[in-house]
């Protein structure tokens, strides 16, 4: 990886760093915040999701004008809206005390919104900007400082609470300025020209046409993306509370307590993104898989246990599984489309993890006033079933580009930013996305056809059709490359 796409790499990652921040570093105070404002658990859990239904509501628009005008230009506000949010959440709790409950809320409200145009984003910029099979290990990345943020926040929330329990909400609005400038100034972004030109309806015949092809594999995708989210968040707030009442783990000690799933997460997207980048056809689904039963695992177990070290033992297990689908999810999904709809499929997946996130705290705050065991067996079961699924839905082959199955690397390398960095991304899906008729890929056009074995070039089955004529030799010589390409390479497809 050349040194200027690490600089970009490093100030991409500060924008999933920071938006985690807005629910991790919230959770270890949220006891102090019940009794600073008197409010119960269910309102405080709340706060929580606030800030991520309408960053899910957000993401999908997001997505789409992201893929017209440009990443940057929406990443950026975003954030400078985000740091709004937090500072009016501070303001509110230092200026109103007991009474300002509304307006906490409504300062998360802004604040979700503008972590609707963060992570996802980010997550689609860096699959345009690294375009061969660096892409998984960026990615891995991209996910080590989502957990790394999750892994200081809860220690950084409960170390700045030791102030005043609404210091992390202007953290928030100090955090987010820097990241903004860093992804502005830093980071370049291919060019968006193609996209500009693309008429809306074309736009979302295309999208269909993804989805059509894809869209079992990407739901499985979104379902398990979501579910280890919604299942990590829903069990940190529920011991965050039994941790401080039953075990009277407080402070900054119940911060690095809560710290150790996270942190367990962290590492293992970054060093399964390194492991996956040499391995992808073979083994994401595996990944996925395995990641799955884990955290399945996990849940079970952790409903029979009572004593804190076991407990956080299993917490860590939930850590590891995360941390193995997460990468491997993030690079099918990114990868499953060309940049031109990149930005709203990423922001699709987006939306999900966030509905995770936010209905997690509140699902098991209600869940175990039933019981703490039907809730985390409960927990088990909706597990085994997103595995069933992914197990039967995931065709990975579908889902990640044949140069990068063939090991072969994009145009444009890992890129530097700048405009060639995601050109080679172009056409970079297998099959056509609007659902069918011929392909155009570099300014050829081929028709498609079923094919029993791969024909000889020059054979009637290997003639590329060109400006409505068919070349000699079963070859096209292209106005942009002084390549020639086999009909071969472009359509006859092992999905056949």
């Amino acid at each position: 990886m050349k040194a200027s796409t690490r600089i970009q790499l490093l100030a991409l990652c500060t924008v999933p760093f920071i938006m985690v921040l807005g629910n991790s570093m919230l959770i270890p105070v949220l006891p102090a915040l019940k009794s600073a404002l008197k409010v119960s658990t269910f309102q405080a859990g709340i706060l929580i999701t606030a800030f991520s239904v309408p960053a899910g509501i957000v993401i999908p628009f997001t997505g789409f004008l992201s893929d017209r005008i440009g990443r940057k230009r929406i990443i950026v506000p975003a954030l400078f809206t985000y740091a709004l949010g937090g500072f009016i959440a501070g303001a509110a709790a230092l200026i109103f005390k007991q009474s300002a409950y509304g307006a906490i809320l409504a300062g998360r409200i802004v604040q979700g919104i503008g972590a609707g145009g963060t992570y996802q984003l980010a997550m689609a910029l860096t699959g345009d900007i690294f375009t061969s099979k660096e892409r998984t290990k960026a990615l891995g990345t991209l996910e080590a400082s989502n957990g790394l943020g999750k892994v200081i926040s809860p220690v950084a929330g409960a170390a700045v609470a030791l102030i005043t329990w609404f210091t992390p909400f202007f953290v928030y609005a100090v955090a987010a300025i820097p990241a903004a400038l860093a992804v502005w100034f830093l980071v370049r972004e291919p060019s968006k020209e193609k996209a500009q030109q693309t008429s809306a309806a074309a736009y979302f015949k295309g999208l269909g046409g993804v989805f059509a092809k894809k869209g079992w594999s990407l739901a499985a995708c979104f379902l398990a993306g979501m579910l280890v989210l919604f299942l990590l968040f829903g069990v940190l707030s529920h011991f965050s509370d039994v941790f401080e009442e039953r075990y009277k783990i407080k402070g900054v000690v119940k911060g690095l307590v809560i710290a150790i799933p996270v942190l367990a997460l962290a590492i293992t997207s970054y060093l399964s993104g390194t492991f996956l980048q040499k391995r992808l056809t073979k083994l994401l689904k595996m990944v996925v898989i395995i990641g799955l039963i884990l955290t399945g695992i996990a849940m079970v177990l952790v409903a029979f246990l009572s004593k804190p070290v076991p407990v956080i033992a299993v917490l860590a297990l939930l850590g590891i599984g995360g941390g193995l689908v997460l990468p491997a999810v993030n690079t099918m999904v990114t990868s499953s489309t060309n940049p031109e709809k990149r930005g709203i499929v990423t922001a699709i997946y987006g939306t999900v993890r966030f509905w995770g996130v936010a209905i997690g705290p509140p699902a098991f705050a209600m869940g175990v006033k039933v019981g703490k065991l039907q809730t985390y067996l409960a927990a088990a079961a909706i597990t085994a079933v997103v595995l069933a699924f992914a197990i039967f839905a995931i065709n990975q082959n579908k889902m990640i580009p044949k140069k990068l199955r063939q090991g072969e690397e994009g145009a444009g390398g890992s890129g530097d930013g700048g405009g060639e960095g995601g050109e080679g991304d172009e056409g970079e899906e297998d099959e056509d996305e609007d659902g069918g008729g011929p392909r155009r890929d570099r300014g050829v056009t081929t028709r498609r056809r079923p094919a029993l074995a791969k024909p000889m070039p020059g054979s009637p089955n290997a003639r590329p059709v060109r400006d409505g004529k068919v070349s000699p030799g079963g070859a096209a010589v292209l106005e942009d490359d002084d390549e020639d390409y086999d009909l071969s390479d472009f359509f006859f497809e092992d999905t056949w």
